[in-house]
């Protein structure tokens, strides 16, 4: 059975240098240069998998692989480190370089008077599957996830706003650049877990690291 590990665990094991935590799980990408190279590390990281018995979701593009590992109902387990260090023995081997930088997680947060009322509505609209009391997700974790949260509405935020989780290493480069593009300062009382950013519109983003986090 897989053990759960909180995302500073995974962080600070070895052997998962290139890999980032982020919301659902953790990410690396990797640079392959053309399709073929791309599905040669797919073909060996699917061997390690299932050596492991244990598989992660993989996006294949023309020329970069995403990996992301994730138990579902767990979050990270020790599994997903197992297999984020053979992933990465194996594209070591392939001559593979990553770039953690360039990974993301982007999720819709609703703010709601009372959220088992909305979530329905939405899950229908999304074609989504419940995870939990606040979570809806695509069922085969393609697309933004959505959360939903009991928060009476305070101008001049909107009731839906974005959270972009990204690699604890790049937040503040990110929140730098939406400042640069016009937004503000909503609040950073809770950073480095998040910081909250508004454009001229009223629309909120929170870009967000696991580092202060208080969940697993």
């Amino acid at each position: 059975m897989a053990k759960q590990i909180s995302d500073a665990e995974f962080s600070a094991a070895d052997g998962v240098a290139e890999w980032r935590a982020l919301f659902w799980g953790a990410k690396t990408l990797y640079e392959t240069g053309d399709f073929a190279t791309g599905a040669a590390l797919v073909a060996a990281i699917a061997e390690e998998a299932d050596a492991l018995g244990h598989a992660p979701l993989i996006d294949l593009r023309p020329d970069t692989v995403t990996v992301q590992v994730i138990t579902p109902g767990v979050g990270l387990s020790d599994l997903d480190l197992e297999l984020a260090r053979r992933v990465s023995l194996v594209a070591a081997r392939l001559g593979l370089r990553a770039d953690p930088a360039a990974v993301q997680h982007v999720q819709l947060a609703f703010d709601a008077a009372d959220p088992s009322a909305v979530m329905p509505f939405w899950r229908a609209a999304l074609g989504y599957v419940a995870v939990g009391p606040q979570d809806l997700v695509e069922p085969n974790l393609i697309g933004p996830t959505a959360s939903f949260a009991e928060k009476q509405y305070v101008p001049p935020r909107n009731r839906i706003h974005v959270d972009v989780s990204v690699p604890h290493d790049q937040a503040q480069a990110r929140v730098d650049a939406v400042l640069a593009a016009g937004g503000r300062m909503l609040g950073d009382t809770y950073a480095p877990a998040w910081w909250s950013l508004i454009d001229p519109e009223g629309n909120v983003v929170d870009i967000a690291t696991w580092q202060g986090r208080d969940w697993p």
